[in-house]
């Protein structure tokens, strides 16, 4: 195995799920908000999963994202 280039290539593949995320959730943030759905002081609790069927992975990340 190539460690370089597993090691880059997991980077990037989190680089990108990082940025997207975050994409996400500004956007959806503001549109909740924008439709009063949303209060500005709540407190959003994300979960992400990771899946990589090949290996039989599953892990759930759980979080807190304050608003205030």
């Amino acid at each position: 195995m190539n460690e370089d280039r597993f090691n880059m290539d997991i980077r990037k593949f989190l680089k990108v799920v990082g940025v997207t995320s975050q994409r996400e959730i500004e956007t959806a943030v503001r549109d909740a908000l924008a439709k009063g759905r949303l209060k500005e002081n709540a407190l959003l609790k994300p979960r992400v999963t990771l899946s990589i069927p090949e290996l039989g992975v599953e892990h759930v990340v759980d979080g807190e994202i304050g608003m205030t």
